[in-house]
């Protein structure tokens, strides 16, 4: 029973805060932001209220709008670069997983020295970076309570993970008002991240008291609400508990880690530049099958906070209808149930399965794994074999 709890992060939830930005800067004495986000976020206008409580609060900002999916070490030391020529004393990050990854890159690396890449791996990042707010217009990566971001290095096509206490964001602003136009699509692929997150939260080896009672709540209010934001769209309640469970399962999973979902997943990323929560929704079903017999009664859990009637089975039985409920979701989100539809090419595979075990999330799977292991798991999710 020993670990090590810690999310520096203030939270603060609140439907329509994102117009307040401009305030809450100005209560933190910030006066010089540079602000991350991607072009869609930018074009579809959620910046537009954002812009005018900063400027109505007087704060001086630059834009970059550069971030890509899956975001790379040059996009980052591109903004590194630009946001020490601009003299910023603070970043904000608005947008998905991959404006908040990018934004946490950009922060260490004003910083410290070298390209990002030099810091990959656990606790090599020396300074702090520059105070970071978020605010995340999707529900599902956790990102604005991760100790971690994740880079892309194009050369190799590996996704590399760079963990630190320094990488928490410093402030994460919950705004429910700016996930309700999400289309379909990304609705279902960041809810499923999501649960991703806290599924491999829970079952992970390191898991703890805390993270488990975070995770499994996650998973409770994921169960109960991602179809009806995926087929309600505007319904707040539902909007709003989905991102709230997307926090808790971040908090969760920053203190576990995860396991083999995203040991392949980061994999598939980096080579076909496939999108993550996709990518894990596609892959869970195949993992949670290869973990059962590691871990039947917590998967029992999983399946009860599903929503699923556990009183009458077995553990065992349990267990399995968790995998079957998941299924249910995928199903009725209309994401693939095989990755070959995601554009994965087994011709790669000998890549794949190298790339897959440099993870470390590989060693605190629930269940011990080899590279024959994820080669299995991945051609099995390439035909859809359960």
């Amino acid at each position: 029973m020993n670990f090590y709890f810690h999310i520096p992060t203030s939270i603060k939830m609140e439907r329509g805060i994102s117009k307040k930005t401009g305030n809450f800067f100005n209560d933190l004495g910030y006066k010089k932001l540079f602000l991350v986000t991607d072009s869609g976020v930018r074009g579809a206008g959620i910046l537009d209220d954002i812009e005018e409580s900063l400027k109505n609060a007087s704060i001086s900002y630059q834009i970059f709008d550069d971030v890509v999916p899956n975001p790379t070490s040059e996009n980052i030391m591109d903004g590194a670069d630009r946001v020490k020529s601009f003299g910023a004393d603070s970043i904000l990050a608005v947008g998905g997983g991959s404006s908040i990854d990018t934004a946490k890159g950009i922060s260490i690396m004003v910083h410290n020295e070298g390209d990002i890449l030099d810091y990959e791996g656990v606790g090599k990042i020396k300074n702090p970076g520059l105070p970071l707010i978020v605010v995340p217009t999707t529900a599902g990566t956790g990102s604005e309570v991760t100790a971690s971001t994740i880079v892309t290095n194009t050369e190799t096509h590996f996704k590399t993970a760079i963990i630190s206490p320094y990488i928490f964001p410093t402030y994460a602003l919950l705004d429910a008002e700016l996930t309700v136009k999400l289309p379909g699509n990304i609705t279902a692929a960041t809810g499923m991240d999501a649960l991703t997150h806290a599924i491999e939260s829970y079952t992970s080896k390191t898991t703890n008291p805390g993270s488990e009672a975070f995770s499994l709540q996650a998973i409770r209010m994921i169960g109960e609400n991602i179809e009806k934001a995926y087929f309600v769209g505007n319904d707040m309640a539902s909007r709003e508990r989905m991102l709230a469970a997307s926090l808790l399962a971040g908090a969760a999973f920053s203190q576990s880690r995860l396991g083999n979902v995203h040991a392949i997943s980061h994999t598939l990323g980096g080579v076909f530049n496939i999108a993550h929560g996709i990518a894990n929704a596609a892959l869970l079903p195949f993992v949670m099958k290869f973990n059962l017999p590691a871990c039947p009664e917590k998967m029992a859990d999983i399946a009860k906070a599903l929503g699923v009637k556990t009183d009458h089975l077995s553990v065992q039985e349990a267990a399995e209808s968790a995998i079957v409920a998941v299924i249910h979701l995928n199903k009725q989100l209309n994401i693939p149930l095989n990755i070959k539809e995601l554009g994965v090419d087994l011709n790669q595979l000998p890549k794949l399965v190298e790339d897959s075990m440099r993870s470390g999330n590989v060693l605190i799977n629930p269940r011990l794994t080899t590279a024959q292991d994820i080669q299995n798991i991945i051609e099995n999710a390439y035909n859809g074999r359960l």
